[in-house]
C-alpha cells in the first residue's frame, strides 16, 4: 500500500506566463513524480477556486506562493506518512482527505490548484510504484482497461478570452479522422496548421500570431466566418473534411450572455435562437464536438440544445 514520505512543491509559469503550481510526491517505496496544474483563461462561475496571492506587484497578483506553502504545510502534514490503497479506493481517500482539510465548497482556502498538484503528483506515483503508465493506471482506477487512443484535438483558431475577443466563440479544434496512428494524426493537422496559416496571411494579411492556447487568431469577420476557414484549410490541405478531418468548437457562450440574451455576432438572439443557431453550425460544417453551446446559467434551453444536435455531435458543457 502506497505510503507518502512528503510532499514538495514550487510555483513555475505556464504557456501564458502565468504562475501556476507544480507538486511533487515521494512514495515511502521510492517512487516519485511530480504534476503541475493548468489555468484557464475562461473559467466557470462554479469551478474550483485557484488560491492566487494578490500581490500586484508580483506577477500582477497571479502568484501562487500561498498554495505552494499550503503544500508543503498544512496538506504535508495532514498526509505525510499516511498510506493510501494503489486503487480507486485509495485515490478517492486521499482526495476527500484533502476536500476536509480545506473545508470549503470550492475549495478556496488551500486553494484548488494546491488540491489538484498533489492529487495527480500522487497518482503519477503510484502508477511508477506499480510500473505501469499513468493512462492504465487511470483505466484501472475506472475498472475500464483503455481499449484505443483518444483522438488529437488540436487548436487551430481562436477567439473569445483566448485572443482578445475578435470574434465571440473561443476555439475551434481540428480532429484528425481517418489517421489510425498518432503519427499520422500530426501529419493531416500540421497540413491544416500551415493550409490555415497561409489563408492567414493570404486574406487577413497577418503574421502567424498565437493566442492563449496555440491557436491563430485572424480578425474574422464573424464565428461562422472563423469555421468556414478552417474549413477551407483542410480542403487545401489536400484533405476531406468530415472524412479525414473534422472539426470540435468550444463556444464559451458564457461569455457573450447577458440578461437572457446572447450577442454573437451582429445578433442578439435569445436561448432558443442560440439552439437555432447552433443546429445551423452543426448542419452545415463537420462539427463532432460541440463545447459550451449554451451559457452555464441557462438551464432551461440545454435539454432542447441536446435533443437539436445530440445524435450528431457531442454536446459538452
Amino acid at each position: 500500500m502506497p505510503t507518502i514520505e512528503r510532499l514538495d512543491a514550487l510555483e513555475i509559469l505556464d504557456s501564458r506566463g502565468r504562475p501556476t503550481v507544480q507538486a511533487t510526491c515521494v512514495l515511502a517505496g521510492g517512487a516519485r513524480a511530480s504534476a503541475s496544474v493548468p489555468s484557464g483563461a475562461s473559467t466557470g462561475a462554479a469551478e474550483a477556486v485557484e488560491l492566487r496571492d494578490g500581490d500586484r506587484a508580483r506577477h500582477r497578483g497571479l502568484g501562487c506562493q500561498r498554495a505552494v506553502a499550503n503544500i508543503v504545510g498544512e496538506i504535508q502534514g495532514a498526509l505525510a506518512r499516511r498510506s493510501f490503497a494503489a486503487d480507486a479506493v485509495g485515490q478517492d481517500e486521499l482526495d476527500r482527505a484533502m476536500i476536509r482539510l480545506d473545508g470549503t465548497p470550492d475549495k478556496r482556502r488551500l486553494g484548488a490548484n494546491a488540491l489538484l498538484a498533489v492529487s495527480l503528483a500522487f497518482a503519477r506515483a503510484v502508477a511508477i510504484e506499480r510500473g505501469v503508465p499513468l493512462y492504465r493506471h487511470f483505466g484501472d482506477l475506472l475498472g475500464e482497461p483503455p481499449r484505443r487512443m483518444p483522438r488529437l484535438t488540436v487548436n487551430l483558431f481562436s477567439g473569445g478570452k483566448h485572443a482578445g475577443g475578435q470574434v465571440a466563440i473561443q476555439d475551434v479544434l481540428v480532429v484528425p479522422m481517418a489517421a489510425s496512428t498518432t503519427d499520422a494524426s500530426l501529419v493531416a493537422t500540421t497540413a491544416v496548421f500551415h493550409a490555415a496559416g497561409a489563408i492567414v496571411q493570404g486574406r487577413y494579411g497577418q503574421r502567424l500570431l498565437r493566442a492563449d492556447e496555440g491557436g491563430l487568431a485572424p480578425p474574422c469577420a464573424s464565428a461562422e466566418a472563423m469555421i468556414a476557414d478552417a474549413v477551407t484549410a483542410i480542403r487545401d490541405a489536400g484533405l476531406e473534411p468530415g472524412r479525414d478531418v473534422a472539426l470540435a468548437i468550444d463556444v464559451a457562450s458564457s461569455h457573450f450572455y447577458a440578461d437572457g440574451r446572447y450577442t454573437l455576432d451582429e445578433a442578439t438572439l435569445d436561448g432558443a435562437g442560440m439552439v437555432a443557431r447552433m443546429r445551423e453550425w452543426v448542419g452545415r460544417y463537420p462539427i463532432i464536438s460541440l463545447e459550451d453551446g449554451l451559457a452555464e446559467d441557462d438551464w432551461s434551453h440545454w435539454p432542447a440544445l441536446r435533443a437539436a444536435i445530440g445524435g450528431r455531435t457531442a454536446v459538452l458543457g
